[in-house]
């Protein structure tokens, strides 16, 4: 077998038992859901499960895990003379709007998962070690755009913050608008570009505070 067919063959592997503890917790409940049962209805064995992912959770998300390296994929492609805010912003339009690879949200019951991770909090610390892992990748790509250091210079990190903070507002806001059809919320994509426009208003609306408490 050649690397890129092992390769394949490795991701169609983790997708399935991804796949399988998705579908398993919002079934079963997540404290129900064992990582034995998952192993078993994606046909692999515990072994194999456990040289993919940590535990359960970690699997469940591991989709949002792709989706961040997408995201950090694309920022590393953007134009060198673009802003780092608008560098980030249109990585992850271009994200949202790559229908040959679609992002996790349009899979099968992510919004209920999404709704889910405010819930569990074994799901919410997975879920936030995978926000930091790839906000931290984002930082340093940042900073390498910038020709900077992201321990002395604040901007990477504060555009990064800002920015993915934007984007998990938005994915928050979206999986709690399936239970209101006219909150405005089904669109992502357009629920994500209005609330980088309120970023910006907000930010524009600014001014620097010189001034001491008294």
């Amino acid at each position: 077998m050649n690397d890129d067919r092992r390769q394949r063959k490795a991701r169609q592997t983790r997708n399935s038992m991804a796949a399988a503890a998705v579908d398993l917790i919002l079934e079963r409940g997540l404290a129900a859901t064992t990582v034995e049962a998952i192993a078993e209805r994606a046909d692999v064995t515990r072994r194999t499960f456990s040289r993919h992912f940590a535990g359960k959770e970690d699997a469940a998300l591991d989709f949002v895990r792709g989706d961040g390296d997408r995201i950090n994929a694309l920022l590393r492609e953007r134009p060198p003379v673009e802003p780092p805010l608008m560098a980030y912003r249109r990585a992850v339009r271009a994200w949202l709007a790559d229908e040959d690879n679609p992002a996790w949200h349009l899979r099968p019951r992510m919004r209920a998962l999404l709704a889910l991770v405010d819930r569990e909090p074994a799901l919410f610390a997975a879920y936030e070690r995978i926000r930091v892992d790839a906000q931290e990748d984002s930082i340093r790509i940042l900073a390498e755009r910038l020709g900077t250091d992201d321990v002395r210079d604040v901007r990477p990190a504060v555009v990064v913050d800002a920015a993915a903070g934007v984007l998990t507002a938005a994915l928050r806001i979206w999986a709690r608008g399936a239970a209101d059809p006219d909150s405005g919320a089904a669109d992502l994509a357009a629920l994500v570009e209005r609330a980088y426009d309120a970023l910006i208003s907000e930010a524009a609306s600014a001014v620097p505070d010189n001034t001491a408490e008294e």
